[in-house]
């Protein structure tokens, strides 16, 4: 868990998910079309991508890919992210990652 969590931390935004996952591909390219760099740890290209799943399932995600940390906070998963898009906040939290620039 603590390695999920460094890991989460490198960036503004880091997005956990699988190669072959569209839903994780929609999502990582919603949060480019802000204008945000994202760091993709893509699970099934790991050596301890098994490990990380195991971390992220200990820190209560409901799906294991995509999972998305925002400014160093777990966001969660696509569900997460998408009702933030819808409701306009995504942006904001984006902006207050200092992911992105207005």
């Amino acid at each position: 868990m603590e390695m999920v969590m460094k890991l989460g931390a490198q960036s503004p935004v880091v997005i956990f998910s699988r190669s072959t996952c569209c839903i994780s591909h929609s999502i990582e390219t919603l949060i480019r079309n802000f204008g945000a760099n994202p760091i993709v740890y893509e699970l099934d290209r790991l050596e301890n991508g098994k490990e990380l799943e195991r971390a992220l399932v200990e820190l209560g995600c409901q799906q294991i890919v995509p999972v998305v940390f925002i400014g160093n906070e777990l966001v969660g998963g696509s569900n997460e992210i998408m009702s933030l898009n819808i409701r306009g906040k995504l942006k904001q939290f984006l902006i207050k990652a200092n992911a992105i620039w207005v």
